[in-house]
């Protein structure tokens, strides 16, 4: 008996997230949460013809408590989008409705989790909402704060950002490749150039001037600006993050079913076997690494490895920023 709770789930990355978990028939149980058109989305749902059972909550009637209750895993993608203007982190603090991306989503998330300590401690939890940076602090902080904190099932989803670099590399190289047949490793964070994708560490190896590949690094970190732009204003990367969710979250569950998973995540890495040592030589507790996922969650945060001159470069300036992204986090959350 498997049972997955969305969180947000009749948002633009919700709705289609729900949609790839019913038709995967991996799940027994679905349940949605917002605060509008749920009931009717689960109702929608239920027409395909997979097993899971899916029940629609909204707000009223302690709807956040029951679609966590006996949840195993939950996925939050609640919360404000990016609009025109807006970075993932918030920087320049664009204004939407007189709140800031962050300060909105921060209480979100806050509010969330607090239930989530309270009904489903034991889940596997993701974090879809940005700024991830800032909002995973914000989840594990509430969790500590009612003494149910595991960071081994606490994960910011960050794999989109290695969706693109794929698809990004194979773009590039123009020469027929699918996407899915590189594997790039993109460690740091989840906004801007907090977000490293390992080109040394490709596999196999992706061939471009260093100009193309400076062009490719960018795309990589900037791309969910291609998106913003180009729905103008109605919306950011929603289809291609509810895909990446859903593939995060299937490999939770090949995990939990004895297989051996790697995937990259953001992690508070002083609670994770082998991530002492990786946020000590970092000096940042949260980010993002490959991590070895087992049944009962992340088994160990795998080294960085190897990286190029311009790699280094460019992890300095992903740490500066995300000890940036982090400290709003928590301290928000002091406040």
């Amino acid at each position: 008996m498997v049972k997955i709770a969305l969180i947000g789930a009749a948002g633009q990355i919700g709705t289609p997230l729900g949609l790839l978990c019913k038709a995967s028939d991996l799940f027994d149980e679905i349940s949605l949460y917002d605060l509008v058109h749920v009931p009717g989305i689960a109702t929608d749902l239920m027409h395909i013809d997979t097993r899971a059972k899916v029940n629609g909550y909204l707000a009223e009637d302690s709807g956040l408590k029951k679609a966590l209750t006996a949840a195993d895993v939950v996925v939050v993608t609640a919360g404000i989008a990016r609009k025109p203007g807006m970075t993932r982190d918030d920087a320049h603090l664009v204004k939407s409705n007189s709140l800031t991306l962050l300060k909105t989503n921060a209480s979100i998330i806050r509010d969330i989790f607090t239930e989530i300590a309270a009904t489903c401690p034991t889940a596997t939890c993701c974090v879809v909402t940005n700024p991830v940076n800032s909002t995973l602090p914000i989840a594990a902080e509430t969790l500590k704060k009612a003494n149910v904190f595991e960071a081994t099932r606490l994960f910011g989803v960050t794999t989109l950002d290695v969706v693109r670099a794929s698809t990004f590399a194979a773009h590039a190289l123009g020469n027929g490749a699918s996407p899915r047949d590189f594997k790039v490793p993109v460690i740091g964070g989840h906004s801007g150039a907090t977000i490293l994708p390992l080109y040394s560490q490709a596999e196999p190896s992706v061939n471009l001037s260093e100009e193309a590949l400076a062009g490719v690094i960018n795309r990589v970190q900037f791309g969910g600006d291609e998106i913003v732009k180009s729905k103008q204003g109605a919306g950011s990367a929603t289809t291609c993050m509810a895909y990446a969710g859903f593939r995060f979250v299937k490999a939770i569950l090949e995990a939990k079913n004895g297989q051996s998973v790697i995937e990259e995540a953001y992690v508070y890495l002083p609670g994770i076997s082998g991530g002492n040592e990786i946020a000590t030589k970092l000096g940042v507790d949260f980010f993002a690494v490959k991590i070895e996922l087992g049944k009962a969650g992340a088994l160990k945060a795998l080294p960085i490895g190897n990286i190029s001159d311009n790699e280094t470069r460019l992890l300095g300036v992903a740490i500066d920023d995300l000890k940036s992204n982090i400290a709003t986090g928590l301290a928000f959350m002091s406040t």
